[in-house]
């Protein structure tokens, strides 16, 4: 793929990776669905590309229309190569997630700025033997992009908190009382099955990505709360559903003014990351890659 299309200085493309319910936004014209296809996988379903004023977008939802996916099922690397593919600059991840702090009551939004990977059944990096590549990862929410949605959230009057640690943990169970409380000891904000490895790969396709967490519930921790229950969670996501349209909305139309590569280097972020010899890389992974690391790759 001609490094040209996705190259930073260009006007962004705003890629959303979230609900069924994030992508009915009013105002979005030329509404259509379109299979991006991806060398690895299948993603979560096809995107639906969309403009709002002279803002492209694509969103996708994570667990496909009608929540086929679980956590673990879904192809974490397809869905991020098909954003790439399709043109995407920059990725705003709306998830639900649980609550380890008494103050990110339910309806609360975060905007977490930390991970912690607990997940251990998924492919994490589109890289491996044959074509080894290691990105720096010690920030792995784009600041720019945060503060945006920090904006945005002021604008709409979102009850918001910023910064935190997302812990992920594998699922598809939620956590037991153990592992609750465990995790409140390490300092965790929230809890959720979804943002690893997505974050990770976003990194690795030198892609802007930040988190939009809505709160749901308090797991299990909180002494006055029953145990999470699906029906609650939905009760709330459906309660949140306006405030999270709006917020992408206003987020995307602030993106729109950017100009440049990213200034904390996700946009180059394999710049320096590729180890393997130029002479030792496997032809048919460094195909794969067009998409991906085609910009440093030379493809």
């Amino acid at each position: 793929m001609a490094t040209d299309i996705h190259s930073p200085d260009r006007p962004p493309v705003i890629g959303v990776i979230g609900g069924s319910g994030v992508y009915e936004i009013d105002g979005l014209e030329d509404r259509r669905w379109e299979t991006v296809e991806s060398p690895f996988g299948t993603p979560s379903d096809q995107l639906l590309f969309g403009r709002l004023g002279d803002i492209r977008m694509a969103f996708l939802p994570r667990h496909g229309r009608g929540h086929v996916h679980s956590p673990t099922s879904i192809n974490y690397r397809a869905n991020i190569d098909a954003l790439k593919r399709a043109g995407v600059t920059e990725i705003l991840s709306v998830s639900a997630c649980g609550s380890f702090r008494d103050e990110l009551a339910p309806g609360t939004f975060v905007l977490p700025d930390q991970f912690i990977d607990r997940t251990f059944d998924r492919e994490k990096s589109f890289f491996g033997k044959g074509l080894v590549a290691h990105v720096e990862f010690a920030r792995p929410v784009c600041g720019r992009l945060g503060d945006m949605l920090v904006r945005s959230c002021a604008a709409l009057d979102i009850p918001v908190s910023i910064g935190g640690t997302y812990l992920a943990m594998e699922g598809p169970q939620f956590s037991t009382l153990a592992e609750s409380n465990l995790y409140r000891s390490w300092g965790c904000s929230v809890i959720g099955m979804t943002n690893m490895p997505e974050a990770k790969l976003a990194r690795e396709a030198e892609l802007c990505y930040a988190t939009v967490a809505m709160v749901t519930d308090y797991d299990c921790w909180h002494p006055d709360h029953d145990a999470v229950s699906v029906e609650n969670v939905i009760g709330v996501l459906l309660a949140n559903a306006d405030k999270g349209r709006s917020l992408v909305r206003d987020a995307a139309e602030r993106l729109s003014s950017r100009t440049g590569a990213c200034p904390e280097g996700c946009h180059t972020a394999l710049e320096h990351a590729i180890i393997t010899a130029p002479d030792a890389r496997d032809p048919a992974m460094a195909a794969k890659l067009d998409a991906v690391a085609g910009r440093v790759l030379g493809g």
